[in-house]
């Protein structure tokens, strides 16, 4: 066994008793990322480059920071993104969401879907659309100057020029476009104004601008998203928006047929949890 390899145990360690959920993952990344080489060719290190930053970067660790502010990189379907401070970190959660949205795109008899994702923050689920879905137009909404910055690093990286960026409110966000969009998509802040979330990743380090929704319920943003999909969306038009699995019906009573809203269903991420709604519009 290498050093680098027995100093990534003891981190391992350290991390577990610390409370992170991920130890060994998560000192196998920060090796990585520091000596510069993958998660697979941690052996070949060799003693003499091992690198004394990766102590720097556990211990961030241990303290709860977000592991994707020490390596600067979120992991999202297919994507690497740039993020860090100012930004959320996409979850896992988001990315059934962005799947089922990417499945219905690909189902459409549409050449070029046009897609509307509305606070896009670092750009995760519009940059997956526009990769997975080859002819669709992404329109990406961030109102927040620090987020947009890092959505607007991701979308020139890796956008293909098929993603556009607008710093604008999701409330009344791409106004042209009313009527003609195929698909609109968003994970909105929704957690109520005093809770305190559980993660000291996201309570500490994730923009509480992108976390606590306005309202009583914190529900809110999702009811101006609701608004604007209905006023982007041409008839039978798809709409798929986040919420904490406590929220589901909240949310799912939000899309009412009254407004024209169709095939309203709560959906599950991978844990079988509520997690997000998806509703079609003004078709019977």
């Amino acid at each position: 066994m290498t050093f680098l390899l027995d100093e990534i145990a003891l981190a391992t360690a350290r991390l577990a008793e610390a409370g992170v959920p991920s130890p060994r993952t998560d000192a196998e990344e920060i090796a990585a990322y520091v000596h510069g080489v993958r998660r697979s060719e941690l052996h070949t290190v060799a003693d003499a480059d091992f690198d004394a930053l990766f102590w720097e970067g556990v211990a961030r660790r241990e303290a709860r920071e977000p592991l994707q502010h020490i390596t600067g990189r979120a992991y999202f379907r297919y994507l690497s993104l740039e993020v860090g401070p100012g930004v959320f970190v996409p979850r896992p959660e988001t990315e059934v969401m962005t799947g089922w949205a990417i499945e219905r795109l690909q189902e459409m008899d549409v050449a070029s879907p046009v897609v509307v994702d509305l606070g896009t923050g670092s750009g995760a689920i519009a940059l997956s659309i526009a990769q997975e879905v080859a002819l669709a137009t992404v329109h990406a909404v961030e109102v927040d100057p620090d987020a947009y910055r890092w959505a607007k690093r991701n979308i020139l990286e890796q956008g293909q020029g098929r993603v556009q960026l607008h710093p604008e409110d999701l409330a009344d966000a791409l106004p042209e476009l009313n009527g003609q969009v195929d698909l609109v998509v968003s994970n909105p802040p929704y957690i109520p104004p005093g809770a305190i979330p559980r993660d000291p990743e996201v309570r500490d380090y994730d923009p509480h601008r992108a976390l606590f929704g306005s309202g009583r319920d914190g529900l809110d943003e999702v009811r101006a998203v609701e608004r604007t999909a209905r006023r982007l969306l041409r008839p039978g038009g798809f709409v798929a928006v986040e919420h904490a699995d406590e929220q589901g019906t909240p949310v799912y009573l939000i899309f009412s047929e009254e407004n024209g809203w169709r095939d309203v269903r709560s959906r599950q991420d991978l844990a079988r949890r509520d997690r997000f709604v998806t509703a079609r519009f003004g078709q019977e």
